[in-house]
């Protein structure tokens, strides 16, 4: 029964590293990436809709994004939302696709970029803490109500406190690779 309480907590904390890994992606590193534009609303037809739904996006260089839509009417709306996106980035409408030329990064924006880094990957932790939170009170009730044991609530402790470690050990290992990705010249 204790196990079944901590495996119930772990596609919690399994969610909460894949959006960490989702928002971080997002992050501009001086490199393209697909990612930083994909789940850009666009208006299409009336209808806000991600961008890699009305488009292929493609990296043919390191440093530029191409964006063409299945469709030459959005070019225009494609290009609005780039640019209203608050990513900092300027793209050019050519008639046939969209360009995003994406800019070195300079020292003071990668220090900003760590500091949001940071404050996503604590956004991940405190999710996995609330999922053992969780966990962790239908232990205590179970205890209360006489189905579990004083050992048994102890052991799952110590259970779930190895989970949150080996979770908050995948949120740093993501964060570093990150940090050290976007602190790279």
């Amino acid at each position: 029964m204790l196990d079944q309480i901590i495996q119930k907590s772990k596609p919690e904390m399994e969610k909460a590293v894949e959006r960490f890994r989702e928002e971080i992606a997002k992050l501009r590193t001086g490199r393209a990436n697909p990612a930083m534009v994909e789940n850009l609303p666009v208006d299409y037809y009336g209808a806000k809709s991600p961008l890699k739904q009305v488009a292929s996006i493609t990296v043919p260089e390191p440093r530029l994004v191409v964006i063409t839509p299945w469709n030459k009417d959005n070019l225009v709306d494609i290009e609005k939302a780039v640019s209203e996106s608050g990513l900092g980035l300027n793209p050019t409408n050519d008639g046939q696709v969209v360009r995003i030329a994406i800019p070195p990064l300079n020292e003071e924006r990668r220090t900003e970029l760590v500091k949001v880094l940071g404050k996503y990957s604590e956004e991940a932790r405190v999710l996995i803490r609330q999922a053992r939170e969780e966990a962790w009170d239908e232990i205590q009730d179970m205890v209360k109500n006489g189905k579990l044991g004083e050992d048994a609530k102890f052991k799952g402790k110590e259970q779930l406190q190895k989970l949150i470690d080996e979770y908050n050990g995948k949120v740093e290992e993501v964060r570093g690779k990150k940090e050290k990705e976007i602190m790279e010249i």
